[in-house]
């Protein structure tokens, strides 16, 4: 596949170390950057985004082969490893910062989110409505090098334990034909 074919998603979901350790094992996905997205400021410091007073969300941006992996299955896989009926809050983590959201890069992206969305709200997945945000990516903003692969490189880390490695077991079980070799 030439690079020129790839293309990008860019999905918040509460801490990006929980998305970027799923996301980096399902098959179609050529790289996941953790970063910042949504937010009033150029280059924000993840201290500033921790904050809550910058507006961006922790994200992660997604490269992958369309060919494999289609952008609803992507978003199937968001929907199944965070809850987006929660506002500004996954799990322990809260604030604007961890809200919901999808920052779609074309019209056909984001007709695909709502039809996912529009398509999970009917079947009652879920007793509350979903809130996550459909904005247009206007900017993304790579984390800090300390971020990447954090989940693969501290595995012992309490969050990391507690938190990431619940979904990522969740993830694995219910996507098992999905995961790379």
């Amino acid at each position: 596949m030439n690079r020129h074919d790839a293309e990008v998603a860019t999905l918040a979901g509460g801490c990006f170390w929980c998305l970027e350790a799923v996301f980096e094992q399902l098959r179609g996905v050529q790289a996941v950057v953790s970063g910042y997205c949504g937010g009033d400021i150029a280059n924000p410091s993840y201290q500033e985004v921790c904050s809550g007073t910058t507006g961006h969300a922790e994200a992660t941006q997604i490269t992958y082969d369309p060919g494999v992996l289609s952008y609803r299955d992507l978003l199937a896989v968001f929907f199944a490893i965070h809850d987006p009926t929660t506002l500004n809050r996954q799990g322990p983590d809260f604030g604007t910062q961890y809200r919901s959201a999808i920052f779609f890069h074309s019209p056909e992206q984001k007709a695909a989110a709502e039809r996912v969305i529009a398509d999970l709200g009917a079947t009652g997945v879920w007793e509350r409505p979903i809130v996550t945000e459909l904005t247009p990516c206007k900017e993304f903003y790579p984390a800090e090098a300390y971020h990447k692969e954090y989940y693969r490189r501290n595995p012992g880390q309490p969050y990391c334990q507690l938190v990431i490695a619940p979904k990522v077991a969740k993830f694995r079980k219910q996507y098992l034909a999905r995961l790379k070799a």
